[in-house]
């Protein structure tokens, strides 16, 4: 489940501007709460180092835009219910669409997007990650990603490593 996450994680990473998950930084600090935090000036040094190549330079065109990466995960059950009861909070109270859920026997995943300055675009992407009823290996995970996010261009990238997933970006 690991792996997929982190899959995910990097697949998304460079597509995000728009800062909203502070909600979620409380658990940057907790104890059992693993976090990676990712502003907009690291991303703007990271547009710095392009290569010449046309993949360098579409990396470069998306990594300007970013405003935001957070990641939290534990293995506490106790703040696995914390960052669920948070992120329903959140979802009450922003104004987020549901973009698919994924349940299998090892994680439930819902993704989460803020529409953008137009239809190709997103300003926020969240997921929340799950498996609180495998009771041998409790896990959650929450990845804000904000930014202008072009649609298009993750169904591109995605498509790339998970085979008919762009698919789905592409109708939203």
């Amino acid at each position: 489940m690991k792996k997929i996450i982190t899959l995910i994680a990097l697949v998304i990473l460079p597509f995000v501007n728009y800062a909203q998950s502070s909600i979620f930084d409380k658990f940057e600090d907790m104890d059992d709460v693993s976090s990676v935090i990712v502003n907009k000036e690291a991303f703007k040094m990271a547009s710095k180092f392009g290569g010449n190549s046309p993949e360098a330079k579409e990396y470069v065109d998306m990594v300007k835009n970013l405003e935001s990466l957070k990641v939290f995960s534990t293995e506490s059950v106790e703040i696995a219910k914390q960052m669920s009861n948070i992120v329903s909070k959140y979802l009450k109270s922003a104004k987020l669409t549901e973009l698919m859920r994924i349940k299998d026997d090892e994680a439930h995943v819902k993704i989460y997007i803020r529409q953008g300055k137009d239809e190709n675009h997103v300003s926020e992407l969240l997921m929340f990650v799950s498996n609180l009823k495998n009771k041998s290996n409790q896990e959650a995970v929450i990845l804000s990603l904000t930014g202008e996010i072009d649609l298009n261009k993750i169904s591109e990238l995605t498509n790339n490593y998970i085979p008919e997933s762009g698919k789905k970006l592409k109708k939203q």
